[in-house]
């Protein structure tokens, strides 16, 4: 089967002669949509920020803003992109748009498309709303119930953020006849199965999962790519190329949870804003990791299969799930196996998945430890890589230890399990003395080393420190979840 093309502003355009590692943002800009812009190349900037149209939890379309910089073109075959000039033009400007010039947010403008397509994002977001007061919610939340999380990933380097958030918290709702507010009543278009054959290799996308296990076993070589996040940094930096790639992004199979009574299982294909959408707060843990995971732009196409997959060691998700005693269920053509995520990882990135399997779901046993928490530490606050990370759950029954799961990032050559601050910690009471003594021994945990991030030393101070902080910000804690 052939790949079409995208449905850009509207217009209906064919691919032509592509290859596979061929990016959004090169496509689109080879299109004349030059309003979206390549600075970072890795996902850091937002410059190429566009909105595409997938299904929603609240309506049958959202627009979802995504880094054209890092998602292959055909990864959108047969679907609907709106670039910055789709929004409107200088005849007919957008409200974010004028807003965005009225309050004088922009100056050099390069990055003003992308904040723009963001933020048009959150302006047609269902359910954004003025809170009934009329006063923000917190610093982070404007009047008119914009999120700024929702910019996250979109860097600006000469305006300052005061006016972007202006034109931001100025922002009212869609006006009723606004043709992209009223799109979203209408069924998105799905991803449809790909087939592309070219001189630079082969682009596929598979219906099922079924079908996504038989081609992995006929082509072992393949790059497996679902949110295209780690795979496009290595496309666009590093010059990867691939004989053949798999997107695995909307496999229904791949993009299923299911709460129940034992556990929770989270399909490897579901974005992280799906899962933190679809968990609703139901495990805190990832609650606490899912705002310091990347940027919005990222969570909005990044998968936990492919943060897993990926084997790094600095990788957000593992530490959370190491420590929420998570196992990762592998499906090949013959069927599935069950791996304890403490046993997934051998060594930097590489783990005892085969190459003819595929991350099919996480799954979280019930019930949930009742002190849990994730620290990371970095250079910056949000968007930004870990130095550590440290996921931890802890079960405390009439003030004792009972139980202790915690989980490293950045401090080995993948991610680890504390498995000696365990020891440390279970039949001890919860108190600041053995929180002190723990922390002692959670700062030799794993072989930590120098590089530009932090040295080995600061990473050692960290590690206890946040052991320390998790006992300073819990002294009584709850004694289990359901």
């Amino acid at each position: 089967m052939g790949a079409a093309g995208i449905k850009v502003n509207g217009q209906e355009i064919p691919f032509g002669d592509i290859a596979p590692h061929t990016t959004a943002l090169e496509w689109l800009r080879a299109q004349g949509f030059t309003g979206c812009k390549e600075g970072c190349g890795e996902g850091e900037c937002g410059a190429c920020s566009v909105l595409v149209a997938r299904p929603g939890p609240d309506c049958p379309t959202e627009w979802v803003a995504v880094n054209a910089c890092l998602m292959p073109a055909l990864g959108l075959d047969g679907q609907e992109v709106v670039t910055a000039e789709g929004l409107g033009g200088p005849e007919s400007l957008h409200p974010v748009q004028y807003e965005m010039a009225v309050r004088g947010g922009s100056q050099c403008g390069y990055c003003t498309p992308g904040f723009v397509c963001s933020m048009a994002a959150e302006f047609y977001r269902p359910g954004r709303q003025a809170p009934p007061d009329g006063t923000a919610a917190d610093h982070e939340h404007g009047p008119n119930g914009f999120d700024l999380h929702a910019l996250s990933g979109n860097l600006c380097r000469c305006t300052g953020y005061r006016p972007i958030r202006d034109a931001a918290y100025a922002l009212g709702p869609p006006a009723p006849d606004d043709p992209l507010a009223r799109r979203r009543q209408a069924p998105a278009a799905s991803a449809r199965p790909t087939r592309v054959r070219g001189e630079e290799g082969e682009f596929l996308r598979p219906a099922t999962l079924a079908d996504a296990l038989r081609l992995l076993r006929e082509r072992p070589t393949a790059a497996v790519v679902a949110g295209s996040t780690d795979w496009g940094v290595e496309v666009n930096l590093r010059g990867a190329r691939a004989e053949c790639v798999i997107a695995v992004d909307r496999v229904p199979e791949l993009r299923e949870l299911v709460i129940e009574d034992e556990h929770i299982e989270i399909g490897a294909g579901l974005t992280l804003t799906e899962i933190e959408r679809g968990l609703a707060g139901r495990v805190p843990l990832l609650g606490r990791l899912f705002p310091q995971f990347a940027s919005r732009l990222i969570r909005n196409s990044a998968t936990i299969g492919g943060n897993l997959g990926t084997g790094s060691p600095i990788g957000d998700a593992a530490p959370a799930l190491l420590a929420l005693d998570a196992d990762v269920v592998l499906a090949e053509v013959d069927g599935e196996r069950l791996v304890p995520l403490a046993d997934y990882f051998i060594e930097y990135r590489r783990s005892v998945r085969r190459v003819d399997e595929l991350i099919r779901a996480v799954r979280i046993p019930l019930p949930l430890a009742g002190l849990a928490d994730f620290h990371k530490i970095a250079k910056r606050r949000f968007d930004d890589i870990s130095s550590i990370a440290a996921g931890f759950a802890l079960d405390v029954v009439d003030g004792t230890v009972v139980r202790a799961r915690i989980g490293l990032g950045g401090v080995a050559a993948t991610p680890i399990r504390a498995r000696a601050t365990e020891a440390a910690l279970e039949g001890r009471p919860w108190s600041a003395g053995t929180a002190e003594a723990a922390a002692r021994v959670l700062r030799g945990e794993g072989t930590p080393l120098d590089d530009h991030r932090a040295s080995a030393a600061y990473r050692r101070a960290m590690l206890g420190q946040s052991l320390l902080k998790l006992h300073a910000e819990n002294p009584s804690p709850r004694e289990a979840m359901a």
